[in-house]
């Protein structure tokens, strides 16, 4: 399967939160609206997004007011 460009851009946003293990809320915002930018979320787009989730639940990357 084809990644989409969109779910290629969102692995460069959500790599830059897992670096400096934070992700600010406009950070966060962004990497929502770019998932969701296509009006779909296709399975990449998903896995990365459950990738962050995972990542923030488990507070390996601090999200930042």
């Amino acid at each position: 399967m084809k990644v989409s460009e969109s779910a290629v851009i969102l692995r460069k946003l959500i790599d830059k939160a897992i670096e400096d293990h934070k992700l600010t809320r406009s950070e966060y915002d962004a990497i929502l609206h770019q998932a969701s930018k296509d009006s779909h979320i296709d399975s990449h787009e998903q896995a990365l997004l459950n990738q962050l989730q995972d990542m923030i639940e488990d507070k390996s990357i601090k999200l930042i007011p």
